[in-house]
C-alpha cells in the first residue's frame, strides 16, 4: 500500500537498505566492465550507463534483494517488473547539471503509433516516447545510492506534490522544493511525474546512484517495453530477463 506521505510529496527516501558488503559488490561488479560499448556514456563530468541491468552481468541479482524487492511491493503493490536501469556517476568536481523537469518518456522496443503516444525519439538506438499519464502514474522510481549524497556533490531536489499536477511547465514550479539527502545504501522513492533537478558538484565527492523504474502495467497491443526483467520476488534471487 502506498503510505499517504509517498502518495502527497511524490517521493520517500528510506535508510540503509542496502549493507556496506552488498554496496562494495555493487561497485565492484561495475568498475569490472567493459565501457567501451555504445551503451556506455563517459566524459569528465558524467559516466552513464544505459540498459544498466543488461549491459553489466550478474547486476541484477545484487539489487534485487527481498529488502529492495519488499519495498517495490510496499509502495507499488500488483506484480511488478523493471521497466528501465541507468546508472549514473557524478565524479569529483563534476560541472554537469540537470534542470528542472519530469521523467516523461518511458523506452519501448519498436515505434508504433498509438493514441496517446507522442513525441518518439530514438537515443542509441533505443525508441523512446512520451506514454499517456496514467502510465506514467503508474511508474515507481527507485534510485539506489552508492554514496552519501548531498547539496555538496549534487543530490537530486525536487518540488514535492508537483507530481498531482500532471504534466507541468517547469517554470511553474512554485513552492515546496527540497535537497533530497541520502546516505550510501539507502534508498528514494520518487514518481516520474514529479519535478527534479541536480547541481554541479562543489566539492570533492563523487554521486553514484542505479536508477530503476518498476511497473505492472502492459502497453498497447504490438508494443512492448524495451528493457523488461522479471524480478520474482517471490523466488530467493531467481530473475527472468525479456
Amino acid at each position: 500500500m502506498i503510505t499517504a506521505s509517498f502518495g502527497e510529496q511524490g517521493f520517500a527516501i528510506l535508510d540503509e537498505i542496502f549493507s556496506r558488503q552488498e554496496i562494495a559488490a555493487i561497485i565492484s561488479r561495475i568498475s569490472a566492465a567493459d565501457t567501451s560499448r555504445p551503451q556506455f556514456r563517459k566524459t569528465k563530468d558524467l559516466f552513464a550507463i544505459r540498459r544498466f541491468l543488461h549491459e553489466i552481468p550478474g547486476m541484477a541479482e545484487l539489487l534485487f534483494t527481498p529488502a529492495l524487492m519488499a519495498i517495490v511491493r510496499a509502495y507499488a503493490g500488483g506484480e511488478q517488473f523493471l521497466v528501465k536501469s541507468i546508472y549514473f556517476d557524478k565524479p569529483e568536481g563534476s560541472n554537469w547539471f540537470v534542470a528542472w523537469h519530469q521523467d516523461l518518456t518511458i523506452s519501448v522496443d519498436r515505434r508504433l503509433e498509438h493514441p496517446g503516444f507522442e513525441n518518439w525519439t530514438v537515443k542509441q538506438g533505443q525508441f523512446a516516447v512520451q506514454p499517456p499519464v496514467n502510465v506514467l502514474e503508474s511508474i515507481l522510481t527507485v534510485r539506489i545510492h552508492l554514496d552519501d549524497a548531498d547539496e555538496g556533490n549534487g543530490a537530486l531536489r525536487v518540488v514535492s506534490g508537483s507530481h498531482r499536477d500532471g504534466v507541468v511547465r517547469a517554470d511553474t514550479r512554485g513552492e515546496g522544493e527540497r535537497v533530497c539527502c541520502v546516505g550510501a545504501g539507502g534508498v528514494m522513492l520518487m514518481k516520474p511525474l514529479l519535478l527534479h533537478a541536480s547541481g554541479r558538484v562543489s566539492d570533492s565527492r563523487q554521486r553514484r546512484v542505479i536508477h530503476l523504474e518498476f511497473c505492472d502495467r502492459e502497453l498497447p497491443e504490438g508494443l512492448g517495453w524495451a528493457e523488461r526483467i522479471e524480478a520474482l520476488p517471490g523466488s530467493g534471487r531467481e530473475v527472468r530477463m525479456g
